[in-house]
């Protein structure tokens, strides 16, 4: 039979040799603290969580976190809230403007290949999850060796078509906030040409830039349907970074209800 939330919440307690009174008393002073009696966790309530399944609010959760010395993600993953599967549960809702993407900031570990086929070869184009022998939960703080700049991550809303068919609705980009400076120069490709990231008083918008005296102008694709705009430059729009990774969806995109989504096939 496996082990319940409450199990687990009164196994915690007596490991720290703390009674119930004891806890009463502990949340009664963080309520006090707090200057909200939500935090308080009377003795009653207690049992009825570790012995009737009953779900306590998120300000208690909070006082017992911090009473039994406990990370409060690992409270909320005993009743099923694993804050590891936002960035998969994000896929639920397709935000029609573009914006800085905040959610996966709790998210302390995440799925990954650890081991690869030794016929591995990264020279050559391949389907990776074929070459992936085993997948792991890797902590991201044993990947902070691999950071060499600060990034910030964004998503490119379901009506926003400015670098489409580049980066079409749905990409979330990755953006290098160092290279904040608009670079001039005559590209002989459309993937050579910087896009930034760009904040602007309506929103966010990924695109190609050029400055021109004290104004900016936001540059669609060629085949975009959104027109270039010219702005007030760090007066109307401030490039916050360029974009140097992306992951997007490939296919054919439709109309549907005021939204941009993949087609069918």
């Amino acid at each position: 039979m496996p082990v319940t939330a409450g199990q687990n919440l009164r196994a915690l307690r007596v490991k720290l040799g703390l009674t119930m009174r004891d806890v009463e008393n502990a949340s009664l002073k963080i309520a006090l603290r707090h200057q909200n009696d939500a935090f308080a966790i009377a003795i009653s309530r207690l049992s009825d969580f570790e012995t009737k399944r009953v779900t306590p609010n998120i300000y208690r959760l909070y006082s017992m976190a911090v009473i039994y010395r406990q990370d409060l993600r690992e409270l909320l993953h005993w009743y099923d809230v694993d804050l590891n599967a936002v960035a998969a549960d994000m896929e639920v809702v397709l935000p029609p403007k573009s914006h800085v993407s905040q959610t996966a900031g709790n998210v302390s570990a995440f799925h990954m290949p650890v081991r690869f086929d030794p016929g591995f070869d990264a020279r050559q184009t391949m389907n990776l999850g074929r070459m992936v022998e085993d997948w792991g939960l890797v902590p991201l703080a044993h990947l902070a060796q691999f950071a060499s700049s600060q990034y910030t991550y964004g998503y490119i809303g379901s009506e926003d078509l400015t670098m489409y068919p580049v980066l079409p609705p749905g990409s979330f980009i990755q953006v290098d906030e160092s290279k904040n400076k608009v670079e001039e120069g005559k590209w002989q490709a459309e993937y050579e040409r910087p896009i930034y990231f760009v904040e602007t008083r309506e929103g966010y918008v990924a695109c190609w830039c050029a400055l021109k005296n004290q104004e900016i102008i936001l540059m669609p694709h060629p085949l975009s349907p959104v027109s270039p705009r010219t702005l007030r430059y760090l007066l109307d729009a401030e490039v916050i970074g360029q974009v140097t990774g992306a992951g997007i969806r490939l296919g054919r995109w439709e109309r549907d209800v005021g939204l941009w989504k993949p087609r069918s096939a």
